[in-house]
């Protein structure tokens, strides 16, 4: 027996002392109506209504259990609304992720910005590199992750990409740190440090070819991502990082005189980010994540995309393509 549809049935004689009211209320006949009453009355085991040729009177068994069934109602009402709100992103949790170089104010402007869209949802956000957030892709592990391209993204949505131009940290005493904007080919002799190719093998390799086909080809890469650990090659082993202009001050800093970031000359590098999601995941909770990350990279990072500025869950899929 459906109990839900049955006590609706019981609710709706009880308030309208009336079957063909009632049945007009619910939208049924009123055959089957009496016949979901006396079914529920034989698995309650009490008689809820007296009936006569003229009127229907609840009786005193049914005026106990009014309350009962109207509260047993509320509750699966709000069991639906539950589940709908999960279903549609609302609730619940969402896995996130963002890549090691994003700047902490961007993270703030990230967490802010979604907990204003979203405050009943409770956000996990991870650091993971592209390939780390792949992997959990793959394994249902991650709902929603700000990756770099180019990367496979095979059996995921993405919205806009956006770009991120490199410059250089260099020691100070550089000759190359004279020059307004530095070009490639004046890095000939420094080695570099950038991030472990496993981290994001398609994109490693495209910073390498850009380098060399500018004029620089560093005599060995050292693999580093940590702040401190790249501040101390750059410091006493000849080395250079390339990072954007938001994120320098987390190596470099300010107030530290031995090391300097430069623009480099005709913006050969740039970081292209965009969030990605497993297809049939864009809920609302994932929308307002992208969006979030969306904005907070623009105003915090100075991150730009070629697409008009319309909300990211309007901007058509074939936009989103590279």
């Amino acid at each position: 027996m459906d109990l839900i549809r049955h006590l609706e049935c019981f609710v709706a004689v009880a308030e309208e002392s009336h079957f063909g009211r009632a049945a007009a209320r619910l939208g049924i006949a009123q055959p089957p109506l009496s016949q979901r009453i006396q079914r529920l009355e034989r698995e309650l085991g009490v008689r809820l209504f007296e009936r006569t040729s003229r009127q229907v009177t609840i009786t005193k068994a049914g005026t106990l259990l009014l309350p009962e069934a109207r509260a047993l109602l509320d509750r699966a009402e709000s069991l639906r609304t539950a589940a709908r709100r999960i279903r549609d992103g609302d609730s619940g949790l969402l896995r996130a992720a963002l890549t090691p170089d994003i700047s902490g104010e961007t993270v703030a402007a990230v967490l802010s910005g979604f907990r204003r869209r979203h405050a009943g949802v409770e956000l996990e956000l991870h650091e993971l590199s592209t390939a780390q957030q792949l992997a959990r892709f793959a394994a249902r592990e991650l709902d929603v992750g700000l990756v770099h391209h180019p990367c496979d993204v095979t059996g995921l949505d993405f919205g806009p990409v956006l770009h991120r131009e490199l410059g250089v940290l260099l020691p100070q005493t550089a000759a190359a740190a004279a020059h307004e904007a530095v070009p490639l080919s004046l890095l000939t002799g420094f080695d570099l440090a950038l991030f472990p190719r496993a981290d994001a093998p398609a994109l490693y390799d495209d910073v390498l070819t850009a380098c060399a086909r500018n004029g620089y080809t560093p005599p060995a890469v050292r693999h580093g991502q940590g702040a401190g650990f790249v501040r101390g090659l750059i410091l006493s082993a000849g080395v250079v990082a390339f990072t954007p202009r938001d994120a320098r001050q987390a190596t470099a800093g300010d107030e530290d005189p031995a090391i300097t970031w430069r623009p480099l000359a005709g913006s050969p590098l740039a970081w292209r980010h965009c969030v990605a999601w497993p297809k049939g995941r864009g809920d609302t909770a994932v929308r307002a994540f992208a969006d979030a990350v969306h904005r907070a990279l623009r105003e915090t990072a100075g991150a730009r995309t070629d697409l008009p500025d319309r909300p990211l869950h309007l901007r058509p899929a074939a936009e989103y393509l590279l």
